[in-house]
């Protein structure tokens, strides 16, 4: 599991998608929601404008599973 650091309450997934370089820019969040799979904490998500917070796991089809930690 890869580790993605944060150093603010939360991040939405959106932003969680680009920090973990799963995509080069935000506007690339939709879509990329749209054609892969995504969950959180095991349950289907696709909304970019989820909020993940530190100990969240995230597991994104074709890059692996990756977990929220505060700095």
């Amino acid at each position: 599991m890869k580790a993605v650091y944060i150093h603010t309450e939360y991040i939405t997934l959106g932003q969680f998608l680009k920090l973990s370089e799963c995509i080069d820019t935000g506007g690339q969040a939709k879509p990329f929601l749209q054609e892969r799979s995504v969950a959180v904490n095991e349950e289907p998500d696709n909304r970019r404008g989820r909020k993940l917070y530190p100990g969240d796991r995230v597991d994104v089809e074709g890059f692996g599973a990756f977990e929220i930690i505060r700095r």
